[in-house]
């Protein structure tokens, strides 16, 4: 939207002996009528100079030398009129942002002050000299004026700058709404030779797991629709999402809120074998257990048997029982092997086995054996693996659901993700050239206390070197004076929310002046303060709500749930064989039921992956099923009627069944 600005003056430029002008900073008096407040973008014109500024302070003032005159002028009463009609007029003090001509550099002349219109706008923040590579961040507002202000891409992705870090108080100031704005900008307004993708962590609830699904009717407001249009960005909904999620206690069912029928199409597992996590025992282990002398036997683990994935025992320990070769490709297997080591080295008199101690031995022993029960629905012992695609695809978002998870499983999937993703960027193979990696709640995975972790070893190192390859972080905190200075401080771009005033009191907001910081303590959802390397002074925005169903009414209107064990291995099974009956799958695991006094859903989910593992032929998925069962069930065969006709049955969808009908369909 084009404005112009009103060709009147609202005030002048003042400078007093007490109070100069700077070459940074100016006063102007204006009347208490104009509409100029903290965060007004303001300019000067002469004839030969003309200067650009903020408003960071302002000041009342009348010709009274004392308050006391004022109270004996009215006599102590406070409703009496004024025998005397005093002149009023407010000084505001003005940070420069910008001047033309730009040499040399000096206070700005004594001259009329106007507002800025949009032009002016655009020239005070130098968006003049970034128009090919602007994303849109929100609008300038004065009154009823909104000017679009943007950023560069160069300095929000890279290369030449990057990262973004979003401080708010939590529900207040709206730091995942910022970022999901600040994304759909992204996608549609870069430019079209540059591909992009982003990795979103879902830490709270189902903030984040209806992004591709319009929002509920009125969801935004005559405001936001726009804001929208003078940003020129189309308010819909992400097109192109893949969510994933760990498995629950079960090992079918997914750990996510997004367990609605509806909505299960888009949803894969995030499931880890032993290579894929020996890497970071450091996560998974507790450092003050696992000491130099295990740390050296993990590493003889990775290099000598699990790269390989296979181990070859000598001659003398053959002799000791032990068979020529081990593989050692997943945790059932390492279990295994480190069986067969602890026996040889019990039979040599519990002595050190290749240069490690039988204690240490048994100590990794014990502590690697139950990693598949502590991350029971992350981490597997068949091998099974699902992960994120080798290369990301342009323009999608990829939703990683943790907010079910303990603490210590959201540690290990974040940490493994990110370093992960570093190694590709290292070796340029991410598939774009900009991956955004989204994270909330830094102060815990990036804290400025307590001793350095893996996590943070990985965030510093992807914000001091990931925009020269791509890989850029969207990190948002509460209380960002207790995140990390390196992580923080690399971010070239920074939003401000609503925050409190004992976060404000903290010394890295003393860059601040009173009044901005008394403004950022009362502002609004969906206004920020914004810090941008073309930006030589701060500035209050706005934007609109990002354009999607939000997590509570996502969740009411898809309520999540959970489908009957039989069912959840059925339709897995299925998505081998499609024709695959479930009536064929529920014999089996009746079977097993029988066999073991009740369903044994860990043989059944662990069947259930080595089959995955396996992808055999459609015909031979219920046979390999069996196969991977205790003999007994493997033996037991179901034998289709045939003949029958009739609908499929789907117990998923509610339709009734009776068993003892000759005529139900399997």
């Amino acid at each position: 939207m084009s404005t112009s600005a009103s060709d009147k003056p609202i005030g002048r430029v003042v400078g007093t002996e007490r109070k100069p002008n700077t070459a940074f900073t100016f006063n102007f008096w204006c009347t208490p009528d104009a509409p100029v407040g903290i965060g007004t973008i303001v300019v000067v014109r002469s004839e030969t100079r003309t200067v650009w500024g903020v408003v960071t302070e302002g000041f009342g003032y009348n010709d009274l030398e004392t308050p006391i005159y004022d109270y004996i002028g009215s006599d102590g009463v406070a409703e009496a009129e004024s025998p005397t009609l005093r002149p009023e007029m407010h000084l505001y003090v003005a940070s420069v942002l910008r001047q033309q001509p730009e040499e040399p550099v000096q206070p700005p002349p004594i001259a009329p002050v106007y507002l800025a219109d949009e032009l002016d706008v655009r020239m005070a923040l130098r968006m003049d000299a970034f128009t090919p590579y602007a994303i849109p961040a929100g609008v300038y507002r004065n009154g009823e004026t909104l000017s679009p202000i943007t950023l560069d891409s160069r300095f929000l992705l890279g290369p030449d700058a990057g990262h973004l870090n979003v401080t708010g108080t939590s529900g207040l100031a709206a730091k995942t709404s910022a970022i999901m704005f600040l994304l759909q900008a992204i996608f549609q307004k870069l430019p079209g030779d540059e591909s992009v993708a982003a990795l979103l962590f879902n830490v709270k609830g189902g903030d984040l797991l209806f992004i591709d699904l319009p929002p509920e009717d009125g969801f935004l407001t005559e405001q936001d629709r726009r804001m929208y249009d003078v940003l020129g960005v189309v308010p819909k909904p992400f097109e192109k999402v893949v969510y994933y999620a760990p498995f629950k206690q079960d090992r079918v069912n997914l750990n996510t809120l997004r367990s609605h029928p509806d909505l299960r199409y888009n949803v894969s597992p995030l499931h880890w074998g032993l290579k894929e996590v020996l890497d970071y025992t450091e996560v998974m282990l507790n450092r003050d257990d696992i000491d130099v002398k295990a740390d050296a036997f993990l590493q003889f683990i990775k290099q000598r048997a699990v790269d390989p994935g296979k181990f070859e025992f000598d001659p003398e320990e053959q002799q000791a029982g032990a068979p020529a070769m081990m593989p050692v490709t997943n945790f059932a297997e390492l279990s295994a092997w480190l069986d067969m080591v602890l026996r040889i080295a019990e039979k040599r008199g519990r002595e050190a086995w290749r240069s490690h101690a039988y204690p240490t031995i048994r100590k990794v022993y014990n502590r690697l054996s139950n990693l598949t029960t502590r991350y029971r629905g992350l981490i597997g012992e068949s091998g099974f693996i699902s992960d994120l695609p080798e290369r990301f695809e342009n323009r999608t978002v990829y939703v990683i659901d943790v907010s079910q998870l303990e603490q210590e499983e959201q540690d290990l999937i974040i940490t493994r993700v990110i370093a992960e993703l570093r190694k590709r960027m290292e070796s340029h193979r991410l598939g774009v050239d900009h991956l955004i990696v989204v994270v909330d709640e830094l102060n815990k995975y990036a804290p400025s206390f307590g001793k350095e972790t893996y996590m943070l070893r990985t965030l510093l190192d992807i914000t001091e070197r990931g925009r020269y390859l791509g890989l850029v972080l969207f990190g948002a905190q509460q209380f960002r004076s207790q995140v990390e200075r390196r992580v923080a401080g690399n971010c070239a771009t920074s939003l401000y929310g609503r925050i409190e005033m004992e976060e404000l009191a903290q010394p890295g907001y003393s860059v601040f002046g009173q009044a901005v910081k008394e403004k950022l303590a009362a502002c609004e959802p969906g206004e920020v303060l914004v810090r941008h390397p073309h930006f030589t002074q701060p500035i209050f925005v706005r934007f609109p709500r990002p354009c999607f169903l939000r997590g509570s009414d996502g969740i009411r209107r898809y309520p999540p749930q959970e489908k009957p064990f039989d069912v959840a291995v059925w339709e897995v099974l299925r998505e081998l064989d499609p024709t695959l009956e479930y009536l064929q799958v529920k014999a089996v695991i009746d079977d097993l039921a029988a066999y073991s006094n009740g369903i044994d859903e860990d043989r059944v989910s662990e069947a259930m992956h080595r089959v995955l593992l396996e992808r055999p032929e459609p015909s031979r998925v219920l046979e390999r099923f069996r196969a991977h069962l205790p003999k007994k069930v493997a033996s037991s065969m179901f034998i289709t009627p045939s003949g029958l006709t009739g609908p499929a049955f789907n117990p998923a969808n509610g339709e009734d069944f009776d068993p003892d009908d000759p005529f139900a369909t399997l």
